[in-house]
């Protein structure tokens, strides 16, 4: 095999879940090659050093072999070499506890607790529903006559 492009390169060793999403990161100018951006029709050669963005971290790889059909992820490690610095694993794992400790109160799906909480604000009990009473209720057919001359209807 000579010549692979990068979009397919990327898809096939599982750096990318889809092709085009790994077409997409190309175009955004998220893969480079020796610090070049690259279109998803550059073509792979090995030895190549290609830089991946995946916010927050930017993932390098070295190029082992060329392929261009997907390959189990037992394989992967035939064809290319992880090379990420430690730091960017560290921002990684950074970025996971913070954004776990910075939730905001209301954002996403309410806990159990908060949903308990608001299964008892809303409980009819509180609000005095089962107290209705048909034969004697607030508002009357006279109160409606009596807004229909205020308004003037």
């Amino acid at each position: 095999m000579k010549d692979v492009r990068i979009d397919k390169w990327l898809w096939a060793v599982r750096v990318f879940k889809t092709r085009s999403m790994a077409t997409e990161a190309c175009k955004l100018g998220r893969v480079t090659i020796e610090g070049m951006n690259v279109k998803p029709s550059h073509l792979v050669k090995v030895g190549d050093k290609i830089s991946v963005k995946k916010p927050p971290v930017t993932f390098t790889f070295e190029v082992l072999a060329l392929l261009d059909n997907r390959v189990g992820a037992k394989l992967v490690p035939n064809y290319l070499k992880n090379i990420t610095s430690r730091d960017q694993y560290e921002l990684l794992e950074m970025a996971r506890i913070g954004s776990f400790v910075k939730r905001q109160k209301g954002l996403g799906r309410p806990t159990k607790k908060e949903g308990r909480e608001m299964k008892e604000f809303t409980d009819e009990a509180f609000f005095g529903f089962d107290d209705w009473d048909d034969e004697n209720p607030l508002w009357t057919e006279e109160d409606e006559a009596n807004l229909e001359k205020k308004n003037g209807k």
